[in-house]
């Protein structure tokens, strides 16, 4: 009498615990990247003791070198309110973030809230700009006379 082996080797491969592994990358990794603020144009921001927190929709940047770039991308003066409408379309309200080096004159961060302002008269659109700073130190908060 022979016996029998009732276990079979089976070659199918079974995909479901791939699909698992592959949809908890996709939540880790998109959990992280929104978590993580990319600061990819070195400027020193001027200092501030008041804390402002709001969901960006944009980002304009202004360098040392008075460069305008709207979410890292390379703009203009002339083209700015071009480049902040195609990052914004189709959005009604949004919020942008101008983070302007310490060393950058008023005028170019005016020039950003007056190309916003159009936008906002031209297309009916309710976008507000905030100016970004960083936290001042204890010790560095002086009392004007």
């Amino acid at each position: 009498m022979a016996i029998k082996s009732h276990n079979k080797v089976s070659l199918e491969f079974s995909s479901s615990t791939m699909s698992d592994l592959v949809f908890l990358l996709l939540i880790f990794f998109m959990l992280t990247s929104t978590l993580v603020s990319p600061n990819a144009i070195k400027l020193l921001l001027p200092s501030s003791t008041s804390k402002t927190m709001a969901r960006q929709t944009a980002t304009v940047y202004i360098n040392e070198q008075n460069q305008y770039f709207v979410n890292e991308t390379p703009s203009t003066i002339e083209n700015l309110q071009m480049s902040i409408a195609g990052v914004l379309a189709g959005q009604s309200e949004a919020t942008i973030v101008l983070r302007s080096d310490r060393t950058v004159p008023i005028q170019y961060v005016v020039n950003v809230i007056d190309a916003v302002n159009q936008l906002n008269e031209s297309m009916k659109t309710k976008y507000k700009v905030i100016l970004a700073t960083k936290p001042v130190d204890k010790q560095q908060i002086t009392s004007v006379p």
